[in-house]
């Protein structure tokens, strides 16, 4: 790790702040929203809106990114979100605060997009697993850390969270702004010198389709049921107090954690394929198992199965988005698609388990989401590896490189 560039240890530290804001929030925003006297609906579509205008606002941050680069729609990405985050703090109803954690989703897509497209960068070649890793683990951590201090502060009042996330985000990007504006590593690569690979291109590239199919799968499972589904399933089947919920998401927490150590250096080792395709098999058969569990025991074994499996899928996936982008190729709209793909997972995914549960069973729900897991996984096998040093310079490569090679195996 200490052969990481300055740069990514002040990515993954904003990484860190921002995921604890983003968890000192989240508790808070749904009973926030009923304050105001409005309904379970309605303060449902309040925590939608964020993860909607991610959606909708994507391609145009990726559009944003390749005009004017990385770094500037990364300060302005986190100062949108710091500013709309204060103004949810003074919202004075309903309709404001709708509008202003609206606005926030614009700038998280922003900031999102453009941190990717840094570390695409800025990670040698060599080490792109292992930063993806890192980035990763570093927002795990914020997650599990948020909500423990948001606890507090809801406490003192529903818009105390909102306020210190303002606040703690407008830091943020004035310490980033601070570290990186004399970087040459985080500067725009100068456009006689940067292609830019567009996503027709990316998406001929059998890697970039299966790293597509992958993020879906973890936007369903892992940003998605595990979230709205795990905490039902626990007081509706396991007949367990709402408390216990909380205990499995941080047994799956641990499992992620604690692969998230090495599968970025084993991604970088011996490839990508073989751990995506045994993250997306763990996770698979994690999920399966929450869904057929009766005992509390082995719920939390599948819990802790899960989140391994998440732990081991998504550095190499990252790496793989970066080997097939290149570190100087503009690339926006690819990046953009990649993360729309994790949104959709995430917006469709507890929708669809929803209903399921309902009509048919949770066991049917959960076994849903590892058959979208399976679907990735016949998507990665006739993915070619993008690995470099498992590059072949006989391979015919499926996309003409713009710049640096985007496949040669």
């Amino acid at each position: 790790m200490k052969a990481f560039p300055r740069e990514i240890w002040v990515l993954v530290g904003a990484s860190f702040l921002i995921a604890v804001g983003f968890g000192l929030v989240a508790p808070a925003l749904p009973t926030f929203a009923t304050s105001f006297d409005v309904g379970v609906t309605a303060a449902s579509v309040v925590v939608s809106a964020f993860a909607f205008m991610r959606l909708a606002f994507a391609p145009v941050s990726g559009r944003l990114v390749t005009a004017f680069g990385e770094r500037p729609v990364y300060l302005y990405g986190i100062t949108i979100v710091g500013i709309g985050s204060l103004a949810c703090a003074f919202a004075a109803d309903y309709w404001q605060l709708l509008l202003f954690r609206s606005l926030s989703g614009i700038g998280s897509t922003m900031f999102t997009v453009s941190a990717v497209g840094l570390l695409i960068r800025m990670a040698p070649e060599h080490l792109r697993g292992r930063v993806s890793g890192v980035w990763a683990t570093s927002f795990l951590l914020g997650s599990i850390t948020g909500p423990a201090l948001g606890s507090g502060l809801i406490a003192v009042s529903l818009r105390a969270p909102f306020l210190f996330y303002g606040v703690a985000l407008l830091l943020v990007t004035v310490l980033v702004w601070v570290l990186l504006r004399r970087s040459t590593l985080a500067a725009r690569v100068d456009s006689e010198a940067a292609a830019t690979v567009t996503l027709r291109q990316a998406l001929r590239h059998s890697a970039y389709r299966a790293a597509l199919a992958s993020n879906f799968t973890n936007g369903w499972t892992v940003i998605g049921i595990r979230v709205s589904l795990i905490p039902l399933f626990v007081t509706a089947v396991l007949h367990q107090p709402d408390s216990f919920a909380g205990i499995a998401l941080a047994v799956f927490a641990i499992g992620d954690v604690a692969v998230l150590q090495f599968s970025g250096r084993l991604a970088d080792s011996y490839g990508r394929k073989p751990m995506v395709l045994s993250g997306l098999g763990l996770l698979a058969v994690g999920t399966v198992l929450l869904g057929q569990s009766d005992t509390l025991w082995v719920f939390l074994a599948a819990s802790l199965l899960a989140g391994m499996g998440a732990g081991a899928l998504n550095p190499a996936q990252n790496a793989t988005l970066a080997d097939v982008l290149g570190s100087k190729a503009r690339g926006g709209s690819v990046l953009a698609g990649f993360q729309m793909a994790a949104d959709v997972g995430g917006i469709v995914g507890p929708l669809a388990a929803g209903l399921v549960a309902d009509y048919v069973s949770y066991g049917a729900a959960f076994a849903l989401a590892a058959g979208v897991a399976v679907i990735a996984m016949l998507m990665w096998v006739p993915a070619r590896e993008t690995l470099p040093a498992k590059r072949t310079g006989d391979d015919k490569p499926e996309v003409a490189p713009p710049a640096e090679s985007t496949e040669s195996a």
